[in-house]
């Protein structure tokens, strides 16, 4: 009986047996491999001590362990505790970098060693220091030496210190550090710490000219003053204005988030006012603070907070050209958003749902702004009704809102403190949402119906307590079409593989019930919701799009989007997309349409383009005609070599061309220009040549150096010099407007 059962599990026993062999073997392997795996020692003569464990090995010795490579001519190993001596051109390379020295005392199995008279090279950073400590993977310590981003045997700029300690990757620092200018000593620093995950130089200097500036130079040094608390300090001249100073501070990993500060201040001395004491005009100071703080994974709190001491300069002699003070001093800011608000929001987010709780003031008090005092919005996304097919939105506001608008215009008025047409309202929105997403054949279909109430405490004619009701219905159609064509082609170098021809419309239609209260009779503070009219429209778009493969991945080929809207049963006065006359029988008509193509026939060309068809405005002479009118068409013939034109028209506007091109003439020299030309000229605008900006690059070895020469119809002519470490691209400085200026046809 007991040879039956054994015979019966003799398999399962075997297979049992075999896997804990193999889990065995695997083990032994890896231990083997991780703590006493034998160091496999290379070269012309290799000799082993049995008596000494030692091996010794002399002529073009090369080891392999654990991913660290060691070379040498001379070589002393001890086999049990994998601690070596390496001499003569020895050399030390693994993924953080590579070390050679004169000598090199190393340990295999700890990956640590000391390398004497020793040369380092961890990119982009170049060094040398009389003694070398490998401390661990991630850190070593260079006494007595230097470091830099040259790689010159005699480097054009080094920081050389007693003792620096190097994190690859990460950072450097050091202490009693002196910054040489080939063998010139420059600058000497107390305390250095450099990030090496941030591409921006420490040190930044734009000398230039400009026609409101005169000649200037700028300069920004950059300085970590903790590992989570860095500081920019600003000192600019400009010979028309005078001094200008300022600081910065960025702080992250904090308890409490992350955020910056920023302030920047200036007391504009023009170098032709008359003598005596400055005016009150010529205290000009910029303040910013922006802070966010993620409480939890659902919870967060976003502020900001600007303040301009003035919006205006005059001009003492014209008493008519008015500054604007980002504008001048802060030009990239001032193109994200010229009049910036002052608000602090919190949100939090619900399993379905979510919160927001928004305080907006006006601090700079010649904005014309809305202050929220507070705004409260709770939302509720498309959310299923049980079981049901039905699907429930709910959208919800309520605040309390203060208007205002600046008292005058007038460049010349001593003071702003007036305001007109202050308007403070409070507010409550609801609209409610049911839906119902179906499928019908192949159109996907999704009814709707809509109740809109508004509560405000205040009519337009002071009464008290009103409530406006709006009724909204429609629906959302959409299908798609598609067909493959099996054609594969490389004619004209197209590299055709495979052709897809994807079709897209989709129609929206929507009714607006005309409102319990007219708009006239509500104080109007969001045209979006305060505005809202009668309405009965149809949006309309199709788009067509051909696919094809290239190396390996899908591209769309041809991509062509056109939009529009159909104003139906439209009545006079309705806040449509038609301007039509008092009691004029309006039939249904289209707003404008809407073009979008972007064409990619090659890998190095690609051809974008929009236009707008005006085809609603009666009162218009853009009727039935393009309004506005955008292409760009992109050339890249190799690295740092391309070239792009474009034009933008409008109807009523200008017609301007503009063309782009970068040019690597040699491996020293790289030229770049940019052009704007007006074909059109108007009573506003004058026609021929709008702006031309020039720039070549030198390479100096471990620098760029750019001259630029830019000329606007508007400001005049500058001229700028820009040093740039190749380590460290990044310019921060926001002079140079090419930087974010439109691109070649686009809006």
């Amino acid at each position: 009986m007991l040879n039956s059962f054994f015979n019966s599990h003799k398999l399962n026993l075997l297979v049992v047996i075999s896997v804990f062999l193999f889990v065995s073997c695997v083990k032994l392997l890896y231990a083997a491999e991780n703590k006493d795996s034998p160091i496999i020692i290379n070269g012309d003569n290799v000799e082993y001590s049995a008596d000494n464990k030692e091996v010794i090995a002399t002529g073009n010795i090369e080891v392999i362990y654990r991913g660290s490579k060691l070379t040498c001519n001379k070589l002393k190993v001890n086999m049990q505790t994998k601690e070596g001596l390496a001499e003569g051109n020895a050399r030390l390379e693994d993924e953080k970098g590579v070390v050679t020295g004169e000598r090199i005392v190393y340990d295999f199995t700890n990956k640590t060693g000391i390398i004497y008279k020793a040369d380092f090279r961890a990119n982009p950073y170049f060094g040398k220091a009389k003694k070398l400590e490998k401390v661990s993977d991630s850190e070593f310590v260079a006494k007595g030496g230097y470091f830099t981003t040259c790689s010159l045997d005699q480097p054009h700029y080094r920081f050389a210190a007693k003792k620096i300690n190097m994190f690859p990757g990460d950072k450097v620092q050091s202490k009693q550090t002196t910054l040489y200018l080939g063998a010139v000593p420059l600058v000497y620093l107390p305390r250095f710490n450099y990030s090496m995950k941030e591409p921006f130089m420490h040190v930044q200097v734009e000398p230039g000219t400009r026609k409101d500036w005169g000649p200037y130079i700028l300069s920004m040094w950059r300085y970590n003053l903790t590992s989570n608390v860095n500081a920019r300090g600003f000192l600019d001249y400009r010979y028309k204005l005078g001094w200008g100073e300022g600081f910065e501070l960025n702080y992250f990993n904090t308890p409490v988030g992350k955020g910056d500060f920023k302030f920047y201040y200036t007391l504009e001395t023009p170098h032709d006012q008359p003598t005596g004491p400055p005016k009150s005009d010529y205290y000009r100071y910029f303040m910013r603070w922006r802070h966010k703080w993620d409480i939890d994974e659902r919870t967060n709190v976003t502020t900001e907070f600007f303040k301009i001491t003035d919006q205006r300069r005059k001009d003492d002699r014209t008493y008519s050209i008015t500054h604007s003070f980002l504008q001048d001093y802060f030009f990239r800011e001032y193109e994200k958003d010229a009049q910036p608000l002052s608000y602090a929001l919190f949100h939090h987010a619900f399993d379905y749902s979510s919160l927001d709780v928004l305080l907006q003031m006006r601090t700079n008090k010649w904005f014309d702004q809305i202050e929220k005092k507070p705004e409260i919005n709770y939302n509720l996304p498309s959310l299923q009704l049980g079981e049901s097919p039905l699907y429930f939105e709910s959208i919800n506001q309520l605040g309390t809102y203060n208007k205002k608008k600046v008292a005058t215009s007038d460049p010349l008025a001593a003071t702003y403190s007036q305001d007109r047409d202050k308007v403070t309202d409070t507010r409550l929105d609801t609209k409610n949402t049911f839906s119902l997403p179906t499928k019908i054949a192949f159109i996907q279909f999704k009814p709707f119906v809509s109740s809109r109430q508004t509560f405000y405490d205040k009519a337009a004619n002071d009464q008290n307590g009103i409530v406006r009701t709006i009724f909204y219905s429609g629906a959302d159609m959409s299908t798609k079409f598609y067909r493959v064509f099996n054609a594969k082609t490389n004619f004209l170098g197209l590299d055709i593989n495979g052709l897809r021809h994807i079709i897209t419309p989709s129609i929206g239609y929507l009714y607006t019930h005309p409102p319990t209260i007219p708009g006239s009779n509500i104080k109007q503070i969001d045209s979006s919701i305060d505005s809202i009219n009668r309405g009965n429209t149809a949006a309309l778009s199709l788009s067509n799009k051909l696919q094809t493969k290239r190396n390996g991945q899908s591209l769309d080929f041809v991509d062509f989007l056109i939009t529009t809207n159909l104003v139906l049963n439209p009545k006079t006065g309705d806040n449509a997309f038609l301007s039509p006359r008092a009691g004029e029988n309006l039939k249904d008509n289209f707003s404008d349409i809407l073009f979008k193509l972007k064409v990619l026939p090659y890998s190095w060309i690609r051809f974008e383009s929009d236009a707008t068809f005006a085809h609603a405005d009666h009162s218009s002479v853009n009727f039935n005609k393009f309004s506005l009118a955008n292409y760009q068409l992109s050339f890249d013939f190799a690295k740092e070599r391309s070239f792009a034109i474009g034009q933008r028209y409008e109807r009523k506007g200008s017609n301007e061309v503009t063309a782009g091109l970068t040019w690597r003439m040699s491996p020293k020299w790289k030229f770049g220009s940019y052009i704007r030309y007006n074909l059109k000229k108007s009573i506003s605008l004058d026609g021929g040549m709008q702006e031309q900006e020039y720039t070549l690059t030198r390479d100096l070895h471990c620098w760029d150096l750019d001259i630029t020469l830019n000329k606007k119809e508007v400001s005049g002519t500058t001229i700028f010099f820009t040093f740039r470490l190749k380590a460290f691209p990044e310019n921060e400085f926001g002079f140079d407007q090419a930087l974010t200026r439109q691109k070649s046809g686009t809006q």
